[in-house]
């Protein structure tokens, strides 16, 4: 199976950590958190891994030279020249996610005890074109989904703004669901990925506004799993020692 790691971000908000290296390379429990994605995701079976890298982007190669790769095979996504975000990451790495089966996205910073193989089943059960990992937290942004998890649109509370269509999302009974930083997404996608390029003409764009646009007329699905798991974005000061004490007796064995 395959997947694709976001380590390229510039990890402002883990500085001065990140001042001298990439924000993958912060260590935790002794461990780069790349580190601890990668034995994550290689132990829920996926052995074909896409790795963007950015800032300090040797270091990255470096570190994965010196471990022999963990057994995988890695593909390294060079964003060294200009940071893609992450529509333009996923659309830069067409070449070792496309084919016939779904890939794996999973940002460097997010750690969780999330049933991966679980989460990549479903996407597959429900044939949607992408399945949004959310949960239901606080934050401003939330994704908008109807009774049967499907994406309908995107609000911003802090603003009061609705997308794609302000008018027919107000009077709508839609359940407000805060990104995971993960997501299942079928190659099909790539052809409508490379028209919304074409479209914004920039190399450099989020897949949020892409996925909000396609939602009104492509399954977009969330998964919100009823069991219980820990997940913690580590990209920020105040995570990194609740990091520290989940990783330290170790999550990897946790499918």
């Amino acid at each position: 199976m395959k997947a694709l790691i976001f380590a390229a971000g510039l990890g402002t908000r883990l500085r001065p950590l990140t001042n001298d290296r990439p924000k993958a390379m912060v260590e935790i429990a002794g461990k780069p958190m790349l580190q601890h994605v990668i034995e994550r995701v290689a132990a829920a079976g996926f052995d074909d891994i896409t790795i963007n890298i950015h800032h300090y982007g040797q270091m990255i190669i470096d570190f994965l030279e010196k471990n022999n790769n963990f057994g995988l095979n890695l593909h390294i996504s060079d964003e060294r020249g200009l940071l893609l975000d992450t529509g333009g990451g996923i659309l830069k790495a067409r070449q070792w996610l496309d084919g016939d089966e779904p890939f794996l996205v999973h940002n460097t910073d997010i750690i969780s005890t999330l049933d991966l193989k679980a989460f990549y089943d479903y996407h597959v059960e429900h044939d949607a074109m992408v399945t949004i990992l959310v949960k239901e937290r606080q934050t401003q942004r939330y994704f908008l989904f109807d009774e049967n998890d499907r994406l309908c649109g995107w609000t911003n509370k802090a603003t009061g703004e609705f997308k794609p269509d302000a008018e027919k999302l107000k009077g709508r009974n839609l359940r407000e669901l805060a990104f995971g930083g993960l997501h299942i997404i079928s190659p099909r996608i790539f052809p409508e990925l490379e028209r919304y390029h074409r479209r914004c003409g920039e190399d450099k764009f989020s897949i949020v506004p892409f996925y909000i646009g396609m939602c009104t007329h492509h399954l977009i699905h969330g998964y919100h799993p009823d069991s219980d798991y820990k997940w913690l974005d580590i990209g920020k000061p105040e995570t990194l020692a609740q990091a520290q004490e989940l990783l330290s007796p170790g999550i990897s064995s946790t499918h």
